[in-house]
C-alpha cells in the first residue's frame, strides 16, 4: 500500500492520534478527509494543512448520519484508499451503581461510535475501495480488548468485537479482494484527552500515529503498538498474568 497522491479517510481526525495520524499523512504526500464533531477543531485543522486536508463535521453515534458520509464520500472523494478507523469514545461505567436507564445511553453511543461506525464504514467503502489498484482498511483497536479492565465493559467488549470483525473481514478480502489490505491497529495507553488522568506509562499520539502508519506501509495485517506488542505473547504464556496488569489499566 502507498499512500503519497492518495486520499486517505481518518476518523476523529482532529484530536488525538488522529490528529497526529491526519499530519503525519500528509508529510508523506496524501490527501487526508478528517472526520468529527468539534468544527472549531476540524477548521483548525484547514488552517494548518490548507487544501491538503478535507473535513467532513459528522456525529459517528449517529447511524443516519454516518451512512451518508459513507454513501457520499466515493464521488466527493474518488482517489479514495484508505480507511482508518480511529474514532474512539470510551466512558468508565459502574453498572452496581448508576441508573441503569443512563448507562443504557452512554452505552449504546460507545457502541455506536466504536463498533456500527467501524463496520458501517468498512463495508460501506468496500466496493470502491476494492476498484482501487490497492487499498487499506485500517481499523483501530486496543489491548483493552485483548484483556479487560472493569471500568469500561462496553468500550473493552467493542474494540473486542472489532477485532473480530477486522480479522474476518481480511478472511473475505483474502479470498475475493486481495489487494485490500485490512489491518487491526492495536494500541496500548496513549496521552489524549480520553486517558486524561487515568494510567501511567503512557505513549504520545504522534508514536502511536508513526507506528500505525509504518505497519501500513509494511504490509502488516495485524499492528501491535508500543507495550501492545507484548500482549499476543502474555497471553499466550501467563494469561493470569495479562489479565491482572491491564485489570487496573
Amino acid at each position: 500500500m502507498k499512500l503519497h497522491g492518495t486520499t486517505v479517510l481518518v476518523t476523529g481526525g482532529a484530536r488525538g492520534v488522529g490528529r497526529e495520524l491526519t499530519r503525519q499523512l500528509v508529510d508523506l504526500g496524501a490527501h487526508v478527509v478528517a472526520v468529527g464533531r468539534d468544527a472549531d477543531r476540524l477548521a483548525d485543522l484547514v488552517a494548518v494543512h490548507g487544501d491538503r486536508v478535507s473535513v467532513e463535521s459528522v456525529d459517528l453515534s449517529d447511524p443516519v448520519a454516518v451512512d451518508a458520509l459513507t454513501d457520499g464520500l466515493p464521488e466527493r472523494h474518488p482517489e479514495l484508499r484508505a480507511v482508518f478507523n480511529n474514532a474512539g469514545v470510551q466512558h468508565l461505567t459502574d453498572f452496581l451503581t448508576e441508573d441503569p436507564r443512563t448507562v443504557r445511553q452512554v452505552v449504546r453511543r460507545e457502541l455506536a461510535v466504536n463498533l456500527d461506525a467501524v463496520i458501517a464504514l468498512s463495508t460501506g467503502l468496500l466496493p470502491h475501495l476494492r476498484s482501487q489498484p490497492s487499498a487499506a482498511i485500517v481499523n483501530v483497536s486496543s489491548g483493552l480488548a485483548i484483556a479487560p479492565k472493569p471500568s469500561a465493559p462496553a468500550y473493552c467488549a467493542a474494540k473486542s468485537a472489532v477485532r473480530t470483525f477486522t480479522r474476518a473481514l481480511r478472511y473475505q478480502c483474502e479470498d475475493g479482494a486481495p489487494h485490500v489490505q485490512v489491518v487491526d491497529a492495536v494500541l496500548p495507553l496513549v496521552d489524549t484527552d480520553m486517558t486524561a488522568g487515568r494510567g501511567r506509562a503512557k505513549i504520545s499520539p504522534a508514536e502511536a500515529a508513526r507506528s500505525v502508519i509504518r505497519g501500513v506501509l509494511r504490509g502488516r495485517s495485524e499492528v501491535y503498538v508500543g507495550g501492545a506488542a507484548l500482549l499476543p505473547t502474555l497471553m499466550r504464556i501467563a494469561p493470569s498474568v495479562g489479565y491482572r496488569a491491564l485489570r487496573r489499566g
